[in-house]
């Protein structure tokens, strides 16, 4: 049996599950797209195909078992995009999450069967038919947990509202020894540079007291100020839309000190060493394409 245990973004990974990229199911059609980059793509005539998707997710997987890291992966299930395992479960603590996602990816959730016969029935919670929340959303962060959500409002206007403030409440409830802090996110369901999809879409916290943040992608002003509070603005590195737009904030930590980054973040890298880290850079520009990176990819379920 698997012991869980993720109580930050940046402790030491010991296992995470990596999605898959076996079947993606290629380029779908304008109206199967549930995010307005992908549908950008589309539109353009970009979108990645199979054999760059592959090579990327491999680069991932030997990047992960350099620092040994056990490596879970689904079940294929062809003609499924089972890239961003992120969002269909999440781990808190010792506790594995299984939350109820939009419709469209509902099956994502099958081709995880294997693992979820790895870990304890007591450590595996499932989310009420009311709440929803994807693990995009959710970031462990010591006595807090984050948690980019939309309000009524918003969550029934945008298809890219994936966690409603039901979600916020049933975690509040499951980890009362925890701070939650929600914060509101703005939305675009057809403009990918004025949509947060995802809180790591917007922020990130690293290392041990360190974040990246884009301030457009919250809702509110009193949000950002809070972070910055927290984490002090000298340890923040503010992104710009664009750079937000390429997913600068998606990426992911190994440890404290190492943190893996598309090579492509020249600006982020170059800040990330001046200020004592390790980057690992890595190939992984077409899976941007599809509204998600590194952080997306991966699911951790124990870190030291």
């Amino acid at each position: 049996m698997i012991e869980l245990n993720v109580n930050n973004e940046s402790g030491s990974l010991q296992i995470v599950v990596l999605g898959i990229p076996d079947d993606f199911g290629g380029t779908p059609k304008l109206e199967e797209c549930y995010d307005p980059k992908s549908k950008q793509h589309i539109i353009e005539g970009t979108f990645p195909h199979q054999l760059e998707v592959t090579q990327e997710m491999n680069f991932f997987l030997e990047l992960l078992k350099k620092y040994d890291v056990e490596v879970f992966r689904p079940k294929n299930i062809k003609g499924l995009n089972q890239i961003f395992v992120r969002d269909i479960s999440f781990v808190i603590g010792d506790k594995l999450i299984v939350p109820n996602i939009i419709e469209d990816r509902l099956k994502e959730i099958e081709a995880l069967t294997d693992l979820f016969e790895s870990i304890k029935d007591t450590d595996i919670i499932r989310m009420p038919d009311s709440v929803r929340v994807e693990g995009g959303d959710v970031m462990p962060w010591n006595d807090y947990i984050f948690v980019g959500y939309s309000k009524e409002e918003d969550f029934n206007t945008y298809k890219v509202s994936r966690t409603n403030a039901e979600g916020v409440s049933f975690l509040q409830d499951q980890f009362s020894d925890k701070i939650v802090k929600s914060f509101e996110l703005n939305k675009s369901d057809t403009d990918p540079k004025e949509n947060a999809l995802h809180l790591d879409c917007c922020f990130q916290p690293f290392g041990v007291k360190n974040a990246i943040m884009y301030k457009g992608g919250f809702k509110n002003g009193e949000d950002t100020d809070f972070l910055v509070n927290l984490f002090s603005e000298e340890n923040i590195i503010f992104i710009s839309k664009e750079e937000m737009y390429q997913m600068n904030s998606n990426v992911f930590s190994i440890s404290e000190k190492v943190i893996v980054s598309e090579k492509g973040f020249t600006r982020l890298n170059n800040e990330l060493r001046n200020r004592g880290f390790i980057v690992e850079e890595i190939q992984y520009s077409q899976i941007a394409k599809m509204e998600g990176l590194l952080r997306c990819s991966t699911m951790p379920l124990k870190r030291k």
